[in-house]
């Protein structure tokens, strides 16, 4: 049996902790033994109960940044998955696991790609740094939002910033995300008289009364978005009332709905817009905010290039800029001024029972870090 490369046997012992957000169960400490037999001078930074890790190569130059996460969604009921989510396996060329794509994977890619990369050019003229967290698949308040905190204090600025996230939709390397909506959610409480169905005039029914205010937020257009970003949407995503009896008239309900929005956009304006439209329908009602992120884009510059120029270079592939997708910890790193990006491996199976990626996808993987990290050696050196 062929033994599995550097980067897979290195994804293999990554797969194998644990990691439940916000756990990292051990990962962090892996991959600092491996920078810092490299020379990295890494920083364990724990936050309330989140591990974080820093680790800084080099003393001058522009600053690189691999970005990315050791914990992973739960897996669920074991017996859901064909095999044990945290006993990693090759099977028909696929490595499986939890966290396989989402995101352990492109660590280890990382890794090698470092490895070989600093082998060859152990003096780039730039820097290069890691910022890994444990907090990015739960409540991400204690992980590289409180990292980049930490780096303000200590004036470091990161110039070029890759996440490891899996951006890829059929082949690796055929999307780089170049920047992410902003989200913007919300839990409303509209509040109405509680009582018998038979007497709806002795009633205030909020089901009825929101009902016409949320067909609104629904069927507006909030913007046409722009040559980055789809147009703006609005989404129900959880809506609550009742006593569960068929003779009561509710008293109150609740609705929890989302925003992911574009540079078309503000959360402020949203918010206003929102609250003028529940006015309008006259609605008793309190409202609590919650802005997770705000959008960003990183325009076409020397990141960027360097990146479709990599995935070229190693694949063939000519790759798609795309803003789509949900939040990732880059909306943390790009308010700083850090060019950022996210590539990584295909992301079919993220978060889903028997995750899974081409084994061979992360060698691939490793080779496009690798040249992207050449490449921006040869801007550095201009």
């Amino acid at each position: 049996m062929e033994m599995p490369s550097t980067t897979l046997q290195l994804a293999m012992d990554l797969i194998r902790r644990e990691s439940v957000t916000p756990e990292d169960d051990g990962c962090q400490k892996m991959l600092a033994d491996r920078l810092s037999a490299l020379g990295f001078n890494c920083e364990h930074l724990r936050f309330e109960d989140v591990d974080n890790l820093w680790a800084l190569h080099g003393e001058s130059g522009p600053l690189f940044c691999f970005a990315g996460h050791t914990d992973v969604v739960p897996p669920g009921a074991p017996q859901h998955w064909e095999f044990p989510p945290f006993e990693p396996q090759i099977i028909d060329g696929m490595l499986r696991g939890r966290g396989a794509a989402d995101m352990k994977g492109s660590i280890a890619a990382m890794v090698t790609a470092v490895e070989r990369f600093l082998q060859q050019h152990p003096e780039p003229g730039f820097r290069i740094a890691w910022l890994i967290t444990s907090d990015e698949e739960g409540d991400a308040v204690n992980g590289t939002v409180k990292v980049i905190d930490w780096l303000e204090q200590q004036d470091i600025k990161i110039d070029w910033c890759l996440v490891g996230e899996p951006s890829s939709t059929e082949l690796v390397g055929d999307i780089i995300k170049n920047g992410r909506r902003g989200s913007l959610g919300a839990r409303l409480k509209v509040k109405g008289i509680q009582g018998h169905v038979a007497y709806p005039h002795l009633a205030d029914n909020p089901v009825h009364k929101t009902a016409p205010a949320l067909a609104d937020l629904a069927s507006r257009e909030w913007d046409q978005g722009n040559a980055s970003f789809p147009p703006t949407s609005f989404q129900v995503s959880n809506l609550a009332a009742g006593t569960g009896a068929t003779n009561v008239i509710p008293g109150e309900l609740d609705v929890v709905f989302n925003f992911r929005f574009s540079t078309e956009q503000t959360s402020e304006s949203l918010m206003e817009a929102t609250e003028a439209i529940l006015a309008t329908y006259g609605l008793n009602y309190v409202i609590d905010w919650n802005l997770s992120g705000q959008p960003f884009l990183t325009e076409s510059g020397s990141l960027v290039e360097a990146a479709k120029s990599a995935v070229r270079e190693v694949t063939g592939r000519t790759t798609t800029l795309s803003t789509s997708g949900g939040t990732s910890d880059g909306r943390f790193i790009a308010p700083t001024g850090a060019q950022v990006i996210e590539l990584g491996p295909v992301n079919a199976t993220i978060h889903k029972v028997d995750e899974q990626v081409l084994a061979s996808d992360l060698d691939e993987l490793s080779l496009i870090y690798e040249r992207i990290l050449l490449e921006l050696k040869k801007q550095a050196s201009q």
